[in-house]
């Protein structure tokens, strides 16, 4: 459990080899998620169902529910509060990242300017499997809303009653999610992507998943599908940077709670200084035998590893060369080093900044980059849900002074019908030619 290596004994070769992810066994997932979308595209809402009876072990009827009012789903109280508090805060802090549109004039008489506008319609996946994730539907409905898609549906496996969880509902109806179709996995994925009888076709997908969703996103994103999706965002992983002051049961239970979400989770810890492994190591041992899902756990804790390194230097280069889904750094003022990130998902700084936090409640998004991917990636955000239309408008004085330069570089390129549309506007004795107002 939690293998040990030592950065000074790690030549280029060994510590590139450590930073890559387990690998999946690609063929056999392809071939098999490729036979589920060709299934839903040809038979739609008749094949979702015979795969969620396959599965999932129930045959929702109908498969589209309504979403209901926040008051009228039948939750403890004081679960209601703590997904209200969580919906408080995601909101405030999504709702700072709307842009503003932006005009600037390049040159006298050139104005270019870039507004958003939203996704039309979005369809929200959130994984069920071992455990339902309420907090995943709050972190991809709220921006979703935000952002103004007008259509939003969210797939999501039903519970043993053939239902949605209610968690699940509950945060749907505060994040202004109407609807929610009841199946998981790649057929979740497929219908959404192709539409079905139930669902209209969206043009973007979000959600993290399983290797199974992963693919299917990435599949039917090169597919005649037309579909766009937010992120590979594969099995959970955690990196946790600790020097000698951090608490070895604080990293420990950071280290458990990213372990527990499946077997192919991976945890990574990075020592630095005098802090050694072992006495995590013993901490770990000791809060895992408290945990239920502890068989996946330790699975997971399997396939995880540390590095021993001497100081932030070398912790930072693991850091970059892994590129993290979730950066924990339990050291000695954390904000000193947060410029010297360049990838990483979503950063927690301090000992009071459990990873947890950023799961549910603190306001940032956990849909994040993992398997590598935070190099290329960036998180879920307002963002995801937004697209950029760039305008501009030229005054004649403007084409005049710009013109000349378009010309000359349309000749170099030898395309003559871009220098005509300049030219001859340039030679036009009438400068107002239509009678439309520039």
């Amino acid at each position: 459990m939690l293998k040990n290596w030592n950065y000074e004994a790690l030549d280029e070769e060994k510590l590139e080899q450590l930073c890559r992810r387990p690998r999946m066994d690609e063929a056999d997932i392809t071939r098999a998620v490729q036979d589920i979308i060709d299934d839903v595209r040809t038979n739609g809402d008749e094949a979702v169902l015979r795969l969620t009876e396959k599965f999932d072990g129930v045959r929702p009827d109908p498969l589209l529910r309504d979403v209901r009012k926040p008051d009228d789903i039948p939750v403890d109280d004081d679960v209601r509060k703590a997904f209200e508090l969580a919906w408080h805060n995601l909101y405030q802090f999504h709702k700072a990242q709307i842009p503003q549109s932006i005009e600037v004039q390049t040159m006298p008489g050139v104005i270019c300017r870039r507004e958003s506008r939203p996704v039309a319609s979005v369809g929200l996946y959130i994984p069920g499997g071992t455990a339902p994730l309420p907090s995943t539907t709050l972190m991809l409905g709220v921006p979703a809303t935000l952002a103004g898609s007008s259509y939003k549906i969210i797939a999501t496996p039903p519970d043993k009653n053939g239902g949605p969880p209610v968690e699940v509902e509950l945060a749907a109806a505060l994040a202004g999610i109407p609807r929610i179709y009841l199946a998981g996995g790649a057929q979740a994925i497929a219908a959404m992507a192709w539409g079905t009888k139930s669902i209209r076709k969206v043009d973007k997908v979000f959600g993290p998943g399983n290797q199974f969703v992963t693919t299917a996103k990435m599949l039917l994103q090169n597919s005649e599908a037309m579909v766009s999706m937010d992120l590979p965002a594969g099995p959970s992983e955690v990196m946790v940077v600790a020097d000698e002051n951090a608490d070895p049961d604080f990293i420990a239970t950071d280290l458990l709670s990213q372990a527990e979400h499946g077997e192919d989770s991976q945890v990574v810890l990075v020592t630095v200084g005098d802090m050694g492994p072992e006495r995590i190591r013993e901490a770990v041992e000791r809060h895992l035998q408290q945990l239920p899902r502890a068989d996946i756990t330790r699975k997971a804790l399997n396939h995880s590893f540390s590095v021993s390194t001497a100081n932030m230097d070398q912790a930072l280069e693991i850091v970059n060369r892994y590129a993290p889904e979730h950066l924990i750094l339990q050291v000695d003022q954390p904000e000193a080093y947060t410029v010297g990130i360049q990838h990483a998902g979503s950063v927690f700084l301090g000992p009071w900044t459990p990873e947890s936090v950023g799961d549910y409640a603190s306001g940032t998004n956990h849909t994040l980059p993992t398997y590598g991917y935070a190099r290329m990636y960036s998180g879920v955000s307002v963002d995801s849900f937004l697209k950029h239309i760039t305008f501009q408008q030229l005054s004649r004085e403007g084409l005049e002074a710009i013109g000349p330069a378009v010309m000359k570089m349309a000749e170099v390129e030898h395309l003559d019908a871009h220098k005509n549309a300049v030219d001859i506007r340039l030679k036009a004795d009438n400068p107002a030619r239509g009678s439309y107002d520039t």
